[in-house]
């Protein structure tokens, strides 16, 4: 799910970059950069990353997916300094810090996920003879 999210990004981004800005009163240029296989490969991970949140979410919590799909902020950067070649300064990494450290916290805590068993019943002794 990291892999594909984060490079999905880093894909589209980069093509995004040599295809030219969208102006907002062009919209449909959009469909133009279509062709671009950098954005053809992005819009592929993403709907991959897309299919396997949503199957995780079937089976897990939404508060335990979150936090594991985090550590792909870390991932976007490195691929953000190393292969988009963006600077990445002090404040953005000590956001990424303070990500990476509220996930080890969440982490910590059981995961929850699966079914939820059935609440059983509050039954009153003397009802129940009734």
């Amino acid at each position: 799910m990291v892999v594909f999210g984060s490079s999905g990004d880093a894909l589209l981004s980069h093509g995004m970059k040599t295809s030219g800005a969208i102006d907002i009163h062009h919209l449909l240029n959009v469909f133009a950069m279509l062709p671009n296989p950098y954005i053809l490969l992005g819009i592929f991970s993403l709907i991959v990353f897309m299919w396997s949140y949503m199957t995780a979410l079937s089976f897990a919590d939404l508060s335990y997916v979150m936090p594991a799909t985090a550590i792909s902020y870390v991932v976007m950067t490195l691929l953000s300094i190393f292969w988009l070649h963006e600077h990445v300064g002090r404040e953005r990494w000590s956001g990424i810090l303070f990500i990476v450290l509220g996930v080890g916290l969440v982490a910590g805590e059981p995961a929850r996920t699966g079914d939820t068993p059935e609440p059983v019943p509050n039954v009153n002794p003397e009802e129940a003879g009734r």
